[in-house]
């Protein structure tokens, strides 16, 4: 086993992302159905941020108490409920903080949850409680966490394409293809085609949404040699090879094919005593053609220590330069442009009013998109790719970068709405379930029914996460 990954600083930055990120997202849910609680008049016991098994770091009940570092005998008493008091108030409620960093909750009197606290359920309903109001306002309060998740992201969205604006390469104007990994050729693509269509579908550019068409279609439609339209048949576990792929040597099943041109080159080494220049395209090494960056390391590196000739394009016109060093790591001194500013990017900006319906349109897309995907998961291959904590923070950026971040977290806050919304026991999908049976029947499921299904969704909800944390071990750890 190896835990080298522990002592290096990506390790600990993504870590700090992943809670961030996961803080932001649950307070939020749990938010959602605090509002709609409230919203119809229903005591709200608790809202905490983290779980707070045994000890907790900080609570507060407003007027009463503040307290820090309780452990569970000075937790049992404070949380006592005054018969006197006004339940239809936010100062009703405990608000606190827990040790654990890996979610939260909002506890809501008179309802069959996860604390399986079927005592309380056995008592006449108090009229501020959830069994007591009518089953479309059970209904929304359930259904709140979803809603604000979903409009989380879509307001993280809205934020990033009006600070930011949208800037992208479309495939067509990559004049150079993509490069593709080992599983994509087997599966017929060839360094340097261009996509065109995914079953039908226009592809423009690497968006999320794009990529997902490629991995998930039939059939591909490329531009190969700037002039033939090949059609690629794909095979029905493509997105699984190439997921496994990229989770093995972390490259993606296709990428830019980014050509070579100086934007710098450094003091006295190779390339600067060589007389290369700012805008030199590299086109050839000792006489073997890199149209691409990575064939051009790939050369470079099978000529450490050595003097050698480069062909390059300069004002439009192919030249030779020889004499170049090549030192010891593979390098001959040169800093790269920019990709963006190598093609010519499609950027489009957006005022206030424009941006959000865009973050509205981005936000339904990745959902759809990835509801396409989750059917995936009921699959051998797709057990296989379950991944919890450790699979979730491998996606975000080794260094802090925020618009990286806030993209990360709107899509993640897409997952749990959707994941939520599974028509699951214990689960706020199980209770929309439970609501609409009793909305359409007239009656509600009984609660003996309840708690055994809330067992079952419990039992279930614990083996997924053993099978994802048992993928995420044998994939960081022992693999």
């Amino acid at each position: 086993m190896d835990f080298s990954f522990l002592t290096t600083s990506s390790f600990w930055i993504k870590t700090a992302e992943l809670i961030l990120a996961l803080s932001i997202l649950v307070a939020f849910h749990e938010f959602g159905h605090y509002s709609f609680a409230r919203l119809f008049g229903v005591w709200v016991e608790k809202f905490y941020m983290f779980f707070n098994y045994k000890f907790t770091l900080v609570k507060w009940k407003p007027g009463k108490y503040v307290k820090w570092f309780s452990t569970g005998k000075e937790m049992a008493v404070m949380e006592e409920s005054d018969p006197n008091e006004n339940k239809d108030s936010w100062r009703a409620t405990e608000y606190g903080i827990g040790w654990i960093p890996l979610g939260g909750y909002c506890s809501i009197a008179g309802m069959i949850d996860e604390s399986m606290n079927t005592e309380a359920m056995k008592q006449p309903a108090k009229p501020w409680e959830f069994r007591s109001k009518a089953a479309w306002k059970r209904l929304l309060i359930m259904l709140g966490g979803v809603l604000f998740n979903f409009l989380l992201a879509i307001i993280i969205y809205s934020g990033i394409v009006y600070s930011q604006g949208e800037q992208y390469i479309k495939f067509v104007d990559a004049t150079e293809g993509m490069n593709y990994s080992e599983v994509a050729h087997k599966a017929g693509f060839q360094d340097g085609d261009i996509p065109l269509m995914a079953d039908g579908q226009a592809l423009l550019t690497m968006s999320p949404e794009d990529m997902q068409a490629i991995l998930t279609a039939k059939q591909v439609t490329v531009l190969r040699n700037h002039k033939d339209t090949v059609p690629i048949n794909l095979p029905k576990d493509f997105i699984f090879q190439a997921n496994d792929e990229a989770q093995d040597g972390g490259k993606p099943f296709m990428d830019y094919r980014w050509p070579v041109v100086v934007s710098q080159t450094l003091l006295n080494q190779g390339a600067e005593k060589a007389g290369l220049k700012e805008g030199d395209r590299m086109v050839a090494v000792a006489g073997v053609p890199t149209p691409d960056y990575i064939l051009f390391t790939e050369e470079l590196a099978k000529h450490k220590n050595q003097d050698i000739s480069l062909e390059i394009m300069r004002d439009g016109k192919v030249m030779t330069t020889s004499g170049v060093h090549v030192d010891g790591d593979g390098l001959i001194g040169i800093l790269l442009t920019e990709p963006i500013k190598i093609f010519k990017p499609t950027i489009i900006h957006y005022n206030l009013l424009q941006s959000i319906p865009r973050g509205i349109e981005m936000g339904w897309d990745k959902m759809v998109n990835y509801v396409k995907q989750l059917k995936l998961i009921f699959t051998p291959q797709g057990a296989k790719s379950v991944g919890s904590f450790g699979a979730i923070g491998s996606i975000f950026p080794p260094t802090w970068d925020w618009v990286n971040f806030w993209n990360i977290t709107a899509f993640i806050s897409i997952i749990l709405a959707v994941m939520n919304v599974l028509p699951i026991p214990i689960l706020d999908g199980g209770h929309v379930l439970f609501l609409l049976y009793e909305m359409i029947t007239g009656r509600q499921p009984s609660e003996k029914f309840q708690e055994v299904s809330m067992k079952i969704g419990m039992a279930f909800i614990i083996a997924l996460m053993a099978l994802a944390i048992g993928n995420d071990i044998f994939r960081f750890i022992i693999k």
